[in-house]
């Protein structure tokens, strides 16, 4: 054979050799991908739900109503109110779609409000590093974004529409969308709307340095079906969509990242006579329709806080449907354009269930009052979570216990990227380690136990500024995989109470407590007994929670005083 042509041959093979090494090495750091997408990284669209808790939207999870009320039923704990975990979810065709197409997350835990699990999201830390406890608090810009790594380390385009509630409430000092890596914002900084037909519309684009936004009225808007209007679901989610085509029409070969964070269900600051409201007629599919058309008598009006008679619960649930209808149009829009996409959704705290006119619990749970949003009771932690894509296999469910603080890592290795092991920490003086678990592996790989089943531990902190929300309230929950505790203010054990959610998810049935943690000291205890689990959780809420540090909550970010109008006027000039 030719010796020039052997040479190029064992060239030819070589450079082959060096191409499919290369192409093995990235293919071990990526998810699986398909569709015709050029660019090996996926499209990310994260959504996020505003108040909605677990029990809004179990119809995510068929069966779990009915194994619920088995286990506490007659042929099981024979519960005297186990009928109440049969109630009235709200309607999610489209939600219910999601969870169908990809993996719905049975055992995911947030934190108690709002800002508090935004910033654990976006940083990888639990609120004890972050500062932010309550919905006064806000994030500082020392800390670490991975929406930042995304942008300048993955080549994404990157952009957020609905609610940051991550710089402040009322005034926005701390970390503004452009600061933590955010192409576009085009949303409300606030903690919610004034009303949710009349709010104040703030942008960053780029003609606005990172710390400055602008604010501007409300634009009118209307999406397929859906007639023009204010409706401030709407508004953002024509944004979204009109920016997720701009993308793939541009530039189709470059991934991008999207952040849409509702408003929804969350009470409005401003809106009389209800806080609530019947949402347009258009944005409801027809059983959420009939509902709010029996109860708003004439007196009531779609499009309005004119509710009639409907009840907050039944205005609760009209609402998450209105949210789900806007995520349908989402999801069609994402499957039109391009398949090579992750859509999570995650709800950021539980359902409210304190004070007139702010009462919505209405399934799932037995006992709701003192529980709920703000508590770090299940009701007020637990909450939806399903994510398709790429390799994701359809119909699957993962029981394993998981926090919204782990979609930092999970993105990140969604898109292909490493995820740091330390961060800096409020003050960037220092370092903190992350607390992020991802769980890329429970999604491709149908693994379990990311945390240790004993050992491994989750937390939930929250301080209650004096609202109606139990005022002044200091808890923190910590779980492992079969065990809860909580605790209130002091840590001593006399001040906590101790379930096991693998026997008692609905927090009915306190375990006895041990009269000392001598035996799990001096290791006379077993993990295979409930007393070490006690204990151990009592170490976790002690060392690892602002319970157990005395002085914490004076070191940590300045908090905003709650004002007596905490939704501004409109500025005259853009600030």
């Amino acid at each position: 054979m030719n010796r020039t042509f052997l040479m190029t041959l064992r060239g030819f093979a070589l450079l082959t050799a060096l191409m499919i090494g290369s192409a093995l090495a990235f293919a071990a750091k990526e998810p699986e991908q398909s569709g015709d997408r050029k660019s090996p990284r996926p499209n990310i669209l994260l959504i996020i739900g505003d108040d909605i808790g677990l029990d809004a939207t179990t119809e995510m999870y068929p069966g779990l109503i009915d194994g619920l009320v088995k286990q506490y039923g007659p042929s099981g704990r024979n519960h005297a109110n186990y009928k109440m975990i049969d109630g009235h979810p709200a309607s999610t065709p489209a939600l219910n779609s999601l969870a169908r197409g990809g993996m719905r997350f049975s055992q995911t835990w947030v934190n108690t409000f709002c800002s508090p699990t935004r910033t654990s999201i976006i940083t990888g830390l639990y609120s004890v590093k972050t500062g932010v406890l309550d919905y006064l608090g806000y994030l500082s810009q020392n800390h670490h974004s991975f929406v930042r790594d995304l942008k300048e380390k993955g080549g994404y385009s990157t952009a957020i529409f609905g609610k940051w509630h991550i710089a402040g409430l009322g005034q926005y000092p701390g970390m503004k969308p452009k600061e933590a890596g955010f192409d576009l914002f085009r949303g409300n900084l606030h903690g919610g709307v004034q009303t949710y037909h009349e709010w104040d519309y703030h942008i960053q684009d780029s003609s606005d340095s990172p710390d400055k936004y602008r604010t501007e009225k409300a634009p009118i808007r209307s999406l397929p079906g859906i007639a023009p209007t204010t409706y401030a679901p709407v508004v953002k989610t024509a944004d979204a969509i009109d920016w997720i085509t701009e993308q793939e029409k541009t530039n189709p070969d470059k991934p991008w990242f999207a952040w849409f964070a509702f408003n929804l269900s969350h009470i409005s600051g401003q809106q009389m006579p209800n806080p609530m409201i019947i949402p347009n007629a258009d944005t409801m599919d027809e059983k959420s329709r009939k509902e709010m058309e029996a109860c708003m008598g004439p007196d009531g009006k779609f499009g309005s806080a004119n509710v009639g008679s409907c009840s907050s619960e039944a205005l609760m649930r009209a609402m998450t449907n209105s949210m789900d209808t806007m995520i349908g149009l989402l999801l069609n829009t994402v499957d039109k354009l391009d398949k090579n996409t992750y859509v999570i959704y995650l709800g950021d705290n539980g359902t409210w269930m304190f004070g007139e006119k702010r009462e919505f619990i209405d399934n799932l749970y037995i006992t709701r009052r003192g529980r709920s949003k703000g508590t770090v009771y299940e009701s007020g932690v637990r909450v939806s979570m399903a994510i398709r894509g790429p390799g994701i296999k359809a119909g699957s469910q993962s029981d394993e216990w998981v926090n919204g603080v782990d979609l930092f890592s999970t993105l990140l290795e969604l898109a292909g990227l490493d995820v740091p092991k330390t961060v800096p920490n409020r003050d960037g003086k220092g370092t903190e380690a992350i607390d992020s678990v991802s769980f890329t592996p429970i999604l491709f790989k149908g693994a379990t136990n990311l945390r240790d089943p004993n050992k491994g531990y989750m937390l939930a902190e929250t301080v209650n500024p004096v609202s109606t929300i139990k005022p002044n309230l200091k808890q923190v929950g910590a779980r492992n995989k079969t065990y809860k505790l909580i605790c209130d203010e002091n840590p001593e054990t006399a001040n906590c109470t101790f379930y096991n959610l693998v026997d008692d998810p609905l927090e009915e049935y306190p375990l006895a407590k041990p009269q000392s943690c001598d035996n799990y000291k001096n290791g006379t205890w077993t993990t295979a007994d409930p007393s070490w689990h006690f204990c151990r959780l009592h170490e976790v809420i002690v060392k690892e929670s602002f319970l157990g540090q005395p002085d914490y909550v004076k070191q940590t970010v300045p908090q905003q005083p709650m004002a007596k109008k905490p939704f501004p006027k409109r500025p005259a000039q853009p600030q």
